[in-house]
């Protein structure tokens, strides 16, 4: 055990120096900030944040109620109540023209955003269930499949039988890509990825308790199942959270 704690440090000074310039200094282009829209990929545009009128709960307030919650009602979410919760997990504030960066809701070492948002979608209004991908960019919902690959364990089943998962409304996966973390601070990337998907996670926590939902952050998962049904390849994208979301019940 004393062994992995090393990963809660960060690297030596020796270490970094050792590895080099980063691609970054070396003049490499830098990755995108999202991954692409297959061409014809099935898309549903969401509501712009400007025609939402949710979230209105003081600040305060939300601090004071958030807690994880696994006990959801069986009430759909809106598709407006979706689009709030995306946006202020991995919304868009600026899209400078000039850069290859843009500045998110949540904060992330050198404006890097190595992340990805899955939604795994089951009670959702003018959302078909499926597995859907969130493109911050286009403020959209971008398919990624319909049906889950065939004799793939539910994802209940992945996140080892956490009842809250099946019961939930929709479930938020989130992914990294760490190259545009690496490519950036290289082997000083770890740490900050890992921390920044947190910095995600507790957005979300206070959004739904804006509105009246809830959720539970999950770490509990088959890495490799979980990594399989998203469709990742678990080396040049991960894995690293699970968040099932839905309207709140006595818990």
């Amino acid at each position: 055990m004393e062994d992995l704690r090393k990963y809660l440090k960060n690297p030596p000074i020796e270490v970094l120096q050792a590895a080099g310039e980063s691609d970054q200094r070396k003049g490499v282009e830098a990755p995108p900030i999202e991954k692409e829209i297959p061409e014809g990929a099935t898309r549903i545009d969401l509501v712009p944040l400007a025609e939402v009128s949710l979230g209105l709960m003081p600040l305060a307030d939300a601090i004071r109620n958030r807690k994880s919650r696994r006990m959801f009602g069986e009430k759909p979410l809106t598709l407006e109540e979706l689009s709030f919760l995306l946006w202020a997990t991995q919304g868009i504030r600026k899209k400078p023209p000039e850069k290859p960066i843009a500045f998110r809701v949540v904060p992330s070492g050198g404006c890097r955003h190595p992340y990805e948002t899955y939604i795994d979608v089951r009670n959702v209004e003018g959302a078909p269930a499926g597995l859907w991908r969130y493109s911050a960019l286009e403020h959209a919902l971008i398919q990624v499949w319909e049906e889950a690959p065939k004799g793939s364990p539910s994802l209940a089943e992945i996140c080892y039988g956490q009842h809250s998962v099946q019961s939930a409304a929709a479930t938020f996966a989130w992914t990294a890509i760490p190259y545009r973390t690496e490519w950036r601070y290289g082997p000083d990337s770890l740490k900050d990825i890992l921390l920044g998907c947190g910095h995600i996670c507790q957005n979300l926590y206070l959004a739904c308790e804006s509105i009246g939902a809830g959720t539970c952050a999950i770490v509990a998962y088959n890495q490799e199942a979980l990594d399989s049904y998203l469709g990742v390849d678990g080396t040049d994208e991960m894995s690293l959270y699970v968040a099932p979301v839905g309207k709140t019940a006595a818990d």
